[in-house]
């Protein structure tokens, strides 16, 4: 653990566009929330430029590419596939093998090079290349250092250095191949996560949901070295969609716990993580938006009082410290 000499938000995002859910449900279900969400990036930059926000967007390592073929009749055959019990097929048989403009939720170029643009710098992370879920027995440590040097591959080429990592489904494993590909930060799950007892994913979701209507405070954090030698910055907050029944909750729900937390980052000088993937935007975007730019506000006033500063994933250890450099 270290010391801050003040409090920290930062903001992380999965970018993941339909890889996300393809080994859960294929394109089905989430396909109009992904075509939304190519239009919601451009309006997500604006919104961080206009509060001087620096997030950190973990980007799936795919969505680096404009396009892709087979070689050899083999979709990536420089990526060792994983094998989860639950997808028994070959882990690229939807890949489409196109390009950006004929297979839009598959490709994300253009969207990358859009916040590597950014007037207001954003950190582009990592998601891995193609959502395989590390934490999972199925995953080797071969796939997950063949995904890795994949995505650095591709992110060197357009001059980005991938610092942090959020793992797909939050599901953490192979620290120390992320450490040999050069990454130093990853978000972990939330302090006492439900996530990581073995309680069954209704109990979890429900526990979640009751701390969301009571607008419990949720966790403010400290960065800590594992014994890999990486910094863990876990997740404190999900900024969580207003789809399925989640849509009858009030937006000050959301509001209002984000806004504690925020509040005891900067009493405790300690880091407030909401993290969120740009889909969650997708269902009633002008309410979601809304409710973004009131938590940005209120950070901006802690901002400008002195007590809180907006960084990105990689730049939390700046605010540490000088006793515990």
């Amino acid at each position: 653990m270290i010391e801050l000499e003040q409090g920290v938000f930062t903001i992380s995002l999965d970018f993941e566009l339909i890889w996300g859910t393809l080994d859960l449900f294929g394109t089905a279900g989430f396909e109009r929330a992904v075509r939304v969400e190519r239009e919601l990036i451009p309006r997500l930059l604006e919104l961080f430029i206009e509060f001087r926000v620096p997030a950190t967007w973990c980007v799936l390592g795919h969505l680096f590419l404009s396009s892709c073929r087979q070689v050899a009749g083999t979709k990536h055959p420089e990526i060792v596939r994983p094998n989860h019990a639950w997808d028994v097929q070959d882990w690229f048989e939807r890949d489409p093998c196109g390009n950006e403009a004929s297979d839009p939720l598959f490709y994300g170029c253009s969207l990358v090079e859009l916040i590597h643009a950014c007037q207001v710098r954003q950190e582009i992370g990592c998601h891995s290349f193609s959502h395989v879920i590390f934490g999972d027995p199925g995953c080797s440590a071969e796939a997950a250092a063949s995904e890795l040097a994949m995505c650095v591959q591709l992110a060197t080429a357009m001059g980005i250095e991938l610092q942090s990592f959020a793992f797909p489904r939050n599901s953490v494993g192979h620290l120390d191949r992320l450490r040999e590909h050069g990454f130093r930060f990853f978000r972990g799950p939330e302090p006492n996560s439900l996530s990581q007892r073995p309680w069954n994913n209704l109990y979890k979701r429900l526990s979640h949901l009751w701390a969301v209507l009571r607008a419990a405070e949720p966790p403010v954090v400290l960065p800590a070295m594992t014994p890999e030698g990486l910094w863990d910055i876990p997740g404190s907050m999900i900024y969580f969609p207003m789809h399925g029944l989640r849509r009858h909750i009030p937006l000050g729900l959301r509001i209002k716990r984000a806004v504690k937390g925020l509040e005891a980052a900067a009493r405790l000088r300690r880091v407030f993580h909401l993290w969120f993937h740009p889909t969650n935007l997708a269902d009633q975007p002008e309410q979601m938006f809304a409710g973004l730019r009131a938590i940005l506000e209120h950070a901006t006033r802690l901002v400008e009082r002195g007590t809180l500063r907006i960084l990105p994933m990689s730049g939390v250890l700046s605010a540490r410290s000088e006793h515990f450099s």
